[in-house]
């Protein structure tokens, strides 16, 4: 069995960055190309490719953080998530928006096309992070607004954001945090 300790300790280590401290520059065109490749090799029971993704630039941020405050009017929102909500669209400079889409299929359940959504987030993430990049993955209120991404991302009735992906110069290295104990929640049986 081949192995691959640089990977392992890559996994053993990652830390998303918050998406407040990225900034400028963000990956090319050329450099988010191989990065989007291997995220789109995430698992796909059935190869239904459940998902997409729509690259979001500064210039359709500010139209998404504008769109997040006119629908948190429209929605009669709390101060904090009219606050909130616009935030990430404002502050970011690049962000891959990732897009369930859901497939009829009579082997494979729509459940496993979200799961398949969620991991393309993940290994966007980490190939994000594993190319230099700072990277977040988040998604909030306007993410699960029918109104915001039907008309700010265009969606069809059977897509939903899966994740909204940041992409980034980090400005600080965060700390770590304390992470699960897997005595606590891994239980082991062997017959």
């Amino acid at each position: 069995m081949e192995q691959n300790p640089a990977v392992m300790e890559f996994l053993l280590t990652r830390r998303s960055r918050p998406q407040k401290t990225l900034t400028t520059p963000v990956p090319s065109r050329d450099q988010l190309t191989p990065i989007l490749t291997a995220a789109l090799r995430s698992p796909d029971h059935g190869k239904l490719e459940p998902w997409r993704l729509i690259v979001l630039e500064r210039g359709a941020l500010q139209r998404l953080g504008d769109l997040a405050r006119s629908r948190a009017a429209a929605l009669e929102l709390p101060e904090d998530k009219v606050l909130k909500g616009p935030m990430q669209f404002d502050t970011s400079h690049l962000c891959v928006a990732v897009i369930e889409v859901q497939k009829d299929s009579e082997k494979v359940p729509a459940i496993e096309q979200t799961y398949s959504a969620g991991a393309v987030c993940l290994a966007l993430l980490n190939a994000a992070q594993a190319s230099g990049w700072g990277a977040n993955w988040l998604t909030g209120w306007p993410a699960h607004d029918r109104g915001f991404v039907e008309q700010g991302l265009d969606l069809a009735e059977n897509e939903r954001v899966a994740g909204l992906i940041h992409i980034g110069t980090e400005t600080s290295p965060p700390p770590d945090r304390p992470r699960p104990d897997l005595e606590s929640i891994v239980t082991w049986q062997s017959a």
